[in-house]
């Protein structure tokens, strides 16, 4: 395992529905959150479709990069619900009725609820370590460094907690927001000059437009505290200098 200051991992969106447009991604910001708190760092996010080879050639690309590889979307009831059985390709492994998953699933189920489709949501790889689903039943389930979790954005962020034990992570990496009412052209060259100083600080630039005005949300990442209030405090003395208002700091 690499040091854990180096900890990475990646992030593979799965579903038609995401590239349509018609249902929009929150999957990515609660992992890559939940992951920086571990000291994961999300290094790749990938948004693909519903398609058997491209689901299999993601998967064996960014499992052999990164320490850690998390899929959303694909493992529920219907027919276009294909990632179990594309990621029991990638690996090899026979796709089937999951004993201990189907097990759960007839417990969960009243007597006769349990149908044909439902029943698919046990079918995965048949050696996959399952990921418990206190919402709604249907398990989860992880292969190696892959951890496969449903697209529902309720469920998945309800079966995070069930993960944690299983994920060896490094320092947690922090954050520091600083909003400004100002416009990206009026802080480009200080906060360049702050950002040459301190390396270890990965500082990021989001305009926004709020309540009919525009502003600039000023974003420190780092796994140590120090460094960040330092970056924080050279940030600030420039803000002051050039009479821009700080919306708020958080």
């Amino acid at each position: 395992m690499k040091n854990k200051k180096e900890i990475n991992s990646g992030i593979i969106i799965i579903g038609n529905e995401i590239l349509s447009g018609r249902t929009q991604d929150t999957n990515t910001g609660t992992l890559s959150l939940w992951l920086n708190s571990l000291g994961i760092k999300v290094l790749e996010v990938r948004v693909i479709p519903d398609i058997e080879k491209n689901i299999i050639n993601t998967v064996n690309e960014l499992r052999k990069k990164y320490n850690y590889v998390f899929t959303t979307g694909g493992i529920g009831p219907t027919h276009d619900d294909i990632t179990a059985s594309s990621i029991s390709k990638a690996f090899n492994i026979k796709y089937g009725p999951h004993k201990e998953a189907m097990s759960i699933l007839r417990k969960y189920y009243k007597s006769g609820e349990f149908s044909e489709g439902r029943q698919k949501m046990a079918w995965m790889p048949i050696t996959a370590k399952l990921i418990l689903n206190p919402t709604s039943g249907a398990p989860g389930f992880q292969i190696k460094n892959v951890f496969c979790l449903p697209g529902v954005p309720s469920i998945l962020k309800s079966m995070l907690g069930g993960i944690d034990h299983k994920l060896t992570g490094g320092i947690p990496i922090l954050t520091h927001t600083i909003n400004l009412r100002t416009v990206e052209s009026e802080i480009a060259k200080s906060l360049a000059k702050v950002q040459h100083n301190n390396k270890e600080v990965e500082i990021g630039s989001y305009p926004f437009f709020r309540a009919g005005k525009l502003g600039v949300s000023i974003v420190l990442r780092s796994n140590d505290k120090t460094k960040i209030e330092n970056c924080n405090l050279q940030i600030i003395k420039f803000v002051k200098e050039k009479n821009i208002e700080i919306i708020e700091r958080d």
